[in-house]
């Protein structure tokens, strides 16, 4: 059999749970090579106190059948770094599968990825993906051809199930789904904005704070995008 080569961007002040949810199914995949990609082979920041430390660089990683970008505050500053964004662009030529998981999707966009695409992300930040051409759409995992999306944080492990199945099957999915005891049970049920005991005062203050922080770098990527 094949092996498959899953490349994760790996870079600083990324949202942990982002990657390491989807790469905790990723590694249970069968015949599969998991890198980890950033400019050095250096520990890189996460959101949660600890570092993660790449296994690979741009220069070396290879080309990816499945190309996966996590989001986090750390994908907004990608946009000034157009290495990684020339990495991403380079390597969704040749994948398989150009994916990401909550913010990551933003990087996608400023990469030139999503124009007239369905993609999702974090609601807090969701309507933004307008500004690339996009199609927001509210859902935790969003299929446009080649292009998977995971919306926030959590549901990178749907994500990363969902990819399962596609490239192996419904059934070893659902091996990984039991051998990682994926059962989600929340004691609250405010899991989204749509969701009877979210706040509704959190989910405005939330978005009009994300509006006034990321819409203005996503706009200024998207005017760059634009003109080149």
């Amino acid at each position: 059999m094949t092996t498959t080569r899953i490349v994760c961007l790996t870079f600083p002040v990324v949202t942990q749970l982002d990657l390491t949810g989807p790469a905790q199914v990723f590694a249970r995949m069968p015949d599969v090579e998991v890198q980890f990609a950033w400019h050095r082979i250096e520990p890189v920041s996460t959101d949660a106190g600890f570092s993660i430390l790449p296994s690979t660089t741009f220069e070396d990683a290879g080309q990816a059948d499945v190309l996966f970008v996590p989001g986090g505050a750390g994908a907004f500053h990608l946009f000034d770094d157009e290495v990684a964004l020339d990495f991403i662009r380079t390597q969704a030529v040749g994948a398989r599968f150009v994916t990401s998981v909550c913010t990551g999707s933003f990087a996608l966009g400023a990469a030139g990825l999503l124009a007239g695409r369905r993609a999702t992300s974090h609601w807090g930040s969701l309507a933004m993906l307008e500004e690339f051409g996009a199609i927001p759409t509210s859902q935790r995992v969003v299929r446009d051809g080649k292009l998977i999306t995971g919306a926030g944080v959590s549901s990178g492990i749907d994500f990363a199930l969902s990819l399962t199945a596609e490239l192996f099957g419904d059934a070893q999915a659902k091996r990984i789904q039991l051998g990682i005891e994926y059962d989600p049970a929340p004691p609250f049920d405010a899991g989204s904005p749509d969701r009877p005991d979210a706040d509704q005062a959190q989910v405005t203050a939330f978005r009009a704070r994300m509006d006034e922080v990321r819409r203005p770098l996503v706009r200024r990527a998207a005017e760059r995008l634009s003109a080149n």
